[in-house]
């Protein structure tokens, strides 16, 4: 639990650092980009070895609805991160669509576990997606951009379900089935 503690933490600490030191960092330049690039794989390499080596130790027992839940939970998650990409009529809908995406998909994966690592990762997640919101928020206004063609909005419907369906099969082939029988 310990490797994915602190993948947990240097994904929030390499992310924030922008918000909460933005002189420190940009004196850093291109080479802390790459510092700032390596540290999120490494978190992120972290975090994947760091939950898959945890200990089960079970706190709760999620009911066994909570799995469908999840899953439309995480149908929504995809489609909001889509929206920070798409030209469409939502574009400008959201301001913080990945955040909040994170968020969604945080909560969704708390519905069903009920474990320390899960509260851990999960938890740390959701946690470092409403600080960000809160310091992107106090950085200063939002410019809304402009909505788009319908049509992408379409687009982007069709790629949150080919996604969706890719996740569920790399979590099925994971071992994970987020379709029980």
């Amino acid at each position: 639990m310990i490797l994915l503690t602190l993948g947990v933490i240097l994904w929030a600490a390499a992310h924030f650092l922008k918000r909460v030191a933005p002189d420190a960092r940009a004196q850093m330049g291109n080479t802390g980009k790459a510092l700032i690039a390596v540290a999120l794989v490494a978190s992120l390499l972290m975090m994947i070895f760091g939950y898959r080596a945890a200990e089960f130790i079970p706190l709760w027992t999620p009911p066994s609805w909570t799995v469908h839940l999840n899953n439309v939970l995480m149908l929504i998650a995809v489609f909001v991160y889509g929206m920070s990409a798409t030209t469409g009529r939502l574009r400008g809908k959201m301001r913080h669509p990945q955040l909040t995406a994170v968020k969604i998909w945080a909560v969704a994966h708390l519905l069903v576990n009920g474990d320390v690592a899960s509260i851990i990762l999960f938890g740390g997640m959701l946690a470092w997606a409403v600080g960000s919101v809160i310091l992107i928020n106090r950085a200063g206004p939002w410019v809304r951009p402009a909505p788009g063609a319908a049509k992408k909005d379409i687009l982007l419907v069709v790629i949150t379900l080919v996604l969706f369906g890719v996740m569920t099969a790399i979590h099925a082939w994971l071992g994970v089935s987020p379709f029980p029988g």
